[in-house]
């Protein structure tokens, strides 16, 4: 058996074309223009890539982009300010503070002090408690985007048993809450969990978010198991280049799983493309607006 390749790269531009038209339609009949703002503090090479590639595309599917760079000296006080004036701003719909911050700043303090309804990372806690109880919340963007995934290829999740490996707020927790919402038996696992191999290989969905390079072998899988990698991991070659693998060893594991995201080119570009999903179903619940179909939880 070879795995199916889930490529994240098609599926994603084929949300953002729905994003797009779902924008156009915001415009065309209410007058009404989603807005992201970003928040940068600080020089870290990697988020500036990952904040420019978030303007990039926030302009190409016709949404206002708003960027605000800080230097990474910037208060404690001057942040939470410019955060309570995107809060208050009617043209912004969507706040992003780009993590990891500066190590003088304190990132619960920070996130919390972002609008919950303006919460477009899903990290706000009454976010998180909102998925928790089964309400309604903006969910975290790569658990969004894992699920649906998963929904185009498994079809109905119901009843299939599901292990995710790793338990982080941003994506192994909210992993399991949504899984859990569409009816899966959920088993977290983590690196104190005992018989790992034993328990991921009675999935029928694995979704690997444990940060650790290859971590997971393809003698774990179940045959025609659904396999998720969020992992992004950077690894040298002997040549002393290095390369991007998952969390899972892609080679071994595409030969027994009945489908696989790959790394790169699966999960990350989801990423961004629920962010602007959020962002607009955001939009739509500030203005009392009907929720497009096919962008939530």
């Amino acid at each position: 058996m070879t795995a199916q390749i889930i490529d994240g790269k098609a599926f994603a531009a084929t949300l953002r074309e729905k994003i797009a038209q779902h924008i156009s339609r915001l415009k065309q009949d209410h007058g009404v223009t989603p807005g992201l703002a970003v928040v940068l503090v600080g020089e870290d090479p990697a988020s500036q890539v990952y904040v420019r590639s978030k303007g990039k595309q926030t302009v190409e599917v016709g949404m206002n982009s708003y960027e605000h760079k800080l230097p990474a000296d910037t208060t404690e006080a001057g942040l939470l300010a410019l955060i309570h004036q995107l809060n208050t701003d009617p043209a912004v719909h969507g706040i992003l503070v780009q993590l990891p911050l500066p190590a003088h700043l304190d990132e619960a303090l920070v996130i919390n002090a972002i609008d919950p309804t303006k919460d477009v990372d899903g990290f706000h806690i009454s976010n998180v408690g909102l998925l928790a109880t089964g309400q309604k919340a903006m969910v975290p963007c790569t658990p969004l985007g894992c699920l649906m995934m998963l929904r185009e290829y498994c079809g109905s999740l119901s009843g299939l048993n599901a292990v995710v490996i790793g338990r982080s707020n941003i994506v192994g927790k909210p992993m399991a809450q949504l899984l859990l919402r569409d009816s899966c038996t959920v088993t977290v696992v983590h690196s104190r969990t005992r018989n790992l191999p034993e328990i991921v290989s009675s999935a029928d969905i694995v979704v690997a978010a444990v940060g650790r390079p290859l971590f997971v072998p393809g003698e774990w899988i179940k045959p025609g198991a659904t396999v998720i990698d969020v992992g992004i991991n950077r690894i040298e070659q002997g040549d002393g280049t290095t390369r991007l693998v998952g969390d899972v060893d892609y080679d071994t594991a595409k030969e027994v799983a009945g489908a696989i995201t790959p790394v790169p080119g699966g999960v990350g570009p989801m990423t961004i493309a629920c962010l602007l999903a959020n962002t607009v179903t955001a939009c739509c619940r500030t203005h009392s607006l009907s929720e497009p179909n096919g962008l939530t939880a």
